[in-house]
């Protein structure tokens, strides 16, 4: 495949995730012919902030915490079945991208279940088209809650973390 055809199906795919958000559709399926056993196949869809909430998250083996690290509060504090974005201090995504928790891969985690945090402290980072979003925190608190994996994808409005 040549550069410039690759250059034309990325313009291409763009398109189409354009066209899926303008008109509010969730799923979009099209082949390309280009010739005899040559095709493009693509399926662009989107999950919705409510379908993002209901998904299951990855399970992720625990790891036995060294005794100075502070442990994380009881989880009775919400019902496992309470929406976090409609919980108070709900810190919601202001864009679409993949978030992370740490500025690097194998580096400390930005913020931890526990931390005080201020209003402007950077919370996580959104990769958006290449690009590194730091998500600042709302305002001052206690971070009670993460609610998305490290490496996830994320929607806009989405929530991320609860501070109280």
């Amino acid at each position: 495949m040549n550069q410039t055809r690759n250059d034309a199906d990325v313009a291409f795919i763009k398109a189409l995730a354009e066209l899926l958000n303008d008109n509010e559709l969730s799923e979009l399926s099209v082949k390309r012919e280009y010739g005899e056993n040559d095709s493009l196949n693509v399926r662009v869809s989107k999950m919705t902030a409510q379908q993002f909430v209901a998904a299951p998250a990855p399970q992720y083996q625990q790891m036995a915490a060294p005794a100075a690290m502070p442990q994380a509060p009881a989880a009775a504090e919400a019902p496992a079945n309470a929406d976090p974005a409609q919980q108070p201090g709900a810190v919601t995504s202001p864009m679409v991208g993949t978030a992370y928790l740490a500025p690097e891969p194998g580096s400390a985690n930005f913020v931890n279940i526990g931390d005080q945090v201020n209003e402007g402290d950077t919370l996580l980072i959104i990769e958006a088209m290449k690009t590194m979003n730091h998500i600042p925190a709302p305002r001052a608190g206690i971070v009670k809650r993460i609610v998305v994996a490290d490496g996830s994808p994320v929607e806009f409005g989405a929530p991320l973390m609860i501070i109280e």
